[in-house]
């Protein structure tokens, strides 16, 4: 394969991967999250935050997909396993099935803490100047700010 010659370091695009890394683990780490409170939500919400919860992991599932490959155009690999993934993020599993006002507020602190992985990311991509993952990191930003208002505006 030839060598990548798009006007960013080797140097950067590291550095750029590695906080994608970070990213790409948040966003599917909450994937798996919000898709197992999709599976699992009760009570009398229980239609309203199904459906709510299947359009948020239909949209993480494309997100992750673009992060990856994000990461792979700059060269570097990107994880692709639960181990890499649950080293990377900074959102922790929840053990046992919540209640859905709980769902609700786990997944809101999650989203902003995908906006707070993503605005480590972005000050690395502009520092690199690489407008393609700070484009791509700053649309996430505003997708989870805007999925956490959301939330909480389910919330009780």
């Amino acid at each position: 394969m030839s060598s990548i010659d798009i006007g960013i370091s080797k140097d950067d695009r590291q550095s750029v991967a590695e906080a994608l890394k970070h990213v790409l683990a948040d966003s599917y780490t909450l994937y798996l999250q919000t898709h197992n409170f999709h599976w699992n939500v009760t009570g009398p919400l229980f239609r309203e935050l199904h459906l709510m919860f299947e359009e948020h992991y239909t949209e993480l599932a494309e997100a992750v997909d673009e992060i990856a490959e994000r990461i792979r155009t700059l060269g570097i690999a990107a994880p692709g396993t639960y181990k890499a993934f649950s080293e990377l993020s900074a959102i922790k599993e929840v053990d046992g099935v919540p209640e859905a006002n709980d769902m609700v507020k786990i997944l809101t602190q999650s989203h902003e803490q995908v906006v707070k992985t993503c605005r480590k990311a972005l000050k690395i991509a502009q520092d690199a100047e690489d407008e393609s993952s700070a484009a791509l990191v700053s649309d996430r930003m505003r997708i989870h700010e805007k999925t956490a208002w959301m939330l909480r505006a389910s919330e009780k």
